[in-house]
């Protein structure tokens, strides 16, 4: 069975790896329309009208994108999803330039997953 560029996570050297933002729009089309960001108080949307602990995230996706020459370039995006239904994207640097906070509170997350989405 053949398989399509959009079906693999490898691409070989004459193959377009996906953006940021390529997955951020594919985010979109799938209904994770928040944006969320960490505080010191949890996972929380732009307006911080709520917050979530780890135990209350589910991460089913995510992506990470390397910079070609710059580390500054490192990024990973997250695809989120909350235990009351709210679904949306946490985009952090990873490496040097990554935000602890973001860190510490992915790595308490029980539940996440890589999918082919």
């Amino acid at each position: 069975m053949k398989t399509s560029v959009n079906d693999r996570d490898e691409f070989d050297s004459t193959e377009k790896m996906p953006t940021l933002t390529e997955k951020i729009n594919k985010a979109l089309q799938h209904g994770y329309t928040e944006n969320f960001k960490i505080t010191a108080r949890g996972l929380t949307d732009e307006m911080g009208g709520k917050y979530y602990s780890p135990s209350q995230v589910h991460i089913p996706n995510f992506h990470r994108f390397e910079g070609y020459s710059d580390p500054q370039d490192n990024a990973i995006l997250y695809w989120i999803e909350t235990n009351d239904g709210r679904k949306g994207i946490l985009v952090d640097a990873y490496g040097p330039y990554a935000d602890v906070k973001v860190n510490n509170f992915i790595r308490e997350v029980e539940d996440i997953q890589k999918s082919k989405k």
